[in-house]
């Protein structure tokens, strides 16, 4: 075979080089031009991603379902959290049927509760039949129907359209009320006093409802801080005043006679609404005309 000369090697090496080079090229073209359809789809997906941030969810079912008040509270409730339409406070079922039950009802609820009574003390190992304890059952129901006479009470009937226009907006105040109750948790007397204070809003309200509102939400199984809330609320509800301030302290027996049996310990509770709330001078006038102030 003829060997090949010094030329044809250059034009061969030229030839390879030419299409390394090209080759290089196109791959490079061919990099550039994976980055910018990367780059592109990026921008395209963020663009897309930015978009729908300002439209509503794709899906129906990511919608928040608006808050729709079931038929027993729009029938049934005022805009007050505590009082209903009927002037009741907090009613149940049961508290409704205790309120409008007759005479036989009445009795029959009565010696339901003195059979229950009579359980407990038998369960207790006493003896229901022995001399002393012969009429106990029947008088402890009595008794607890007088300390939960608050659930059959209607704050309408107490206030009794005892409100009177009188252009007067600075502070009155009630305080010292002695209020007893029953702590819910053990069934045994929390007892303390309440100071009630309110800026009226140019209407007054008779001062002795003050205290027979208290009485009324006392009378009923209750915590501390619900009854304290009870009660502002409701006078709020009733009279309209500008802001309203209720304080109390009270001695609570489920922690004096078992628990951590602490006989000197007391707990305050305070609820303070509307301007009373707003305005911290105010705020600090009513504690320091109760007395808090000095402690």
């Amino acid at each position: 075979m003829p060997g090949c000369s010094s030329d044809d090697h250059d034009i061969s090496n030229g030839t390879s080089k030419r299409k390394s080079e090209e080759e290089g090229h196109g791959t490079k073209k061919k990099k550039r031009k994976s980055k910018t359809e990367k780059s592109s789809k990026m921008n395209g997906s963020l663009s897309k991603r930015r978009h729908s941030i300002s439209k509503p969810a794709r899906d129906p079912r990511d919608d928040p379902s608006p808050v729709r008040p079931s038929k027993d509270e729009t029938e049934t409730r005022s805009p007050s959290p505590v009082i209903d339409f009927d002037g009741l406070s907090r009613p149940s079922a049961g508290t409704r049927e205790r309120k409008s039950e007759t005479t036989e009802q009445a009795a029959a609820r009565l010696d339901k509760l003195s059979g229950a009574v009579r359980t407990i003390l038998e369960c207790l190992g006493e003896d229901p039949n022995r001399e002393g304890l012969l009429g106990t059952p029947e008088r402890y129901a009595k008794a607890m129907l007088f300390f939960t006479k608050g659930y059959q009470e209607n704050v309408r009937d107490i206030v009794n359209d005892a409100i009177f226009h009188e252009g007067h907006n600075e502070l009155v105040i009630v305080k010292d009320i002695e209020v007893f109750s029953l702590c819910e948790h053990h069934l045994v007397p929390f007892t303390g006093k309440m100071h009630i204070g309110y800026i009226p809003d140019r209407d007054v309200i008779g001062i002795s409802k003050l205290p027979r509102i208290a009485d009324m939400f006392s009378r009923r199984l209750q915590i501390q801080e619900r009854l304290t809330k009870d009660v502002a609320h409701a006078v709020m509800e009733v009279l309209k005043p500008q802001g309203v301030a209720v304080v109390m302290e009270s001695s609570h027996l489920c922690m004096v006679m078992r628990g951590v049996e602490k006989t000197s310990s007391t707990t305050i509770t305070s609820c303070v609404l509307g301007c009373i709330e707003k305005r911290e001078k105010t705020r600090n006038e009513f504690f320091s005309l109760v007395g808090l102030n000095r402690r």
